[in-house]
Order: C-alpha cells, then sequence, then structure tokens
C-alpha cells in the first residue's frame, strides 16, 4: 500500500505520494526544499545526534569505562537479583514498584565495589535524586569535585538518615 503526507507549502492540505514533499501544484519548490535539506546535513555530521551522550557522558576513560559497564549482561544479571531480592521496594522510603537499582557507595569512589551485590539497593526516583546530592556532598563525586578521603557508608538507614538531613 503507497504512503502519503500532505503537501509541505503551507494551507495546501493535498495528499502527497511519497517520496514527494510537494504536491503538483506546488512542485517547483520540490528542488529547493531538497537542496536546503542536504545543505543542512552537510553542515551537521553523522554524529550530530550523538553529541550529547559523548560530551557528557564519556568525558573521560574513567567515565567511559562506568557507563560501558551499564550495557553489560553482567550488569543486567545483577540489577535482576536486586530487583528480586528487594521486592522492587525503595530500600530508602519504602515506596513500591520501584525499577532503579543503585550502587549505595558510588563506584565512582569505590571501583572494587562494582559488582557486589551487597552494594546494591533498589532506589526510587526521588530517593535517588537526594542520594546523589548526597554523595556529591559527602564523597565528592560528580562533575567537577573532587573525591574526599572518608569512611564508606554501606547502613542504607543510615543514608536515608543523611541525605533527607534529619539528624
Amino acid at each position: 500500500m503507497p504512503r502519503y503526507r500532505r503537501c509541505r507549502q503551507p494551507g495546501c492540505h493535498a495528499m502527497v505520494k511519497y517520496p514527494n514533499h510537494y504536491c503538483t501544484k506546488h512542485f517547483e519548490h520540490e528542488a529547493e526544499y531538497l537542496a536546503n535539506r542536504q545543505r543542512w546535513a552537510r553542515a551537521h555530521g553523522k554524529q550530530y545526534q550523538r553529541k550529547y551522550n559523548t560530551v557528557t557522558r564519556y568525558r573521560n576513560d574513567t567515565k567511559s569505562k562506568q557507563y560501558n559497564f551499564y550495557r553489560t549482561r553482567q550488569w543486567q544479571e545483577l540489577r535482576q537479583r536486586t530487583l528480586d531480592r528487594d521486592h522492587y521496594i525503595c530500600q530508602y522510603c519504602g515506596q513500591p514498584n520501584s525499577k532503579t537499582v543503585d550502587h549505595i557507595v558510588p563506584i565512582e569512589y569505590d571501583l572494587s565495589l562494582m559488582t557486589n551485590l551487597d552494594n546494591l539497593a533498589v532506589i526510587c526516583r526521588k530517593c535517588h535524586r537526594l542520594k546523589t546530592d548526597f554523595e556529591h556532598q559527602y564523597y565528592g563525586t560528580g562533575i567537577g569535585n573532587h573525591i574526599k578521603n572518608v569512611n564508606e557508608v554501606f547502613d542504607v538507614n543510615k543514608i536515608a538518615i543523611l541525605m533527607n538531613g534529619d539528624n
């Protein structure tokens, strides 16, 4: 079955068969439109859409290795085991149906705990944001921060108290 779309001419509602962009009445604009698209494509390289990930996530070799770990089968298995162990319940606030798995001690602080199942916990979105802010402040992780020499905190309940600011 042939595919159709509307004519690109403003105000014209005629249907046009693919791969054309203009109807027979406005077909003189087709060549100009295609030339503009090709000019834009040449000006914006093939990596145009992937710029976000290359700039933000892969800023150095260490970060690149950390983020590549999350694409491995090993991580998928660890994640699923953690979700099953914690029954999809946030370990910080108790919210059900939480599907994010987080490292209790960030791997940026201690890379040796990356595959340790005891260092993983299910966390909801709200707590994950609070915990990330806590990690930036306590451990010194994150962009532009310097890793601090502090004791690792493995107790989820203690972290929940610290990240919420309760004393």
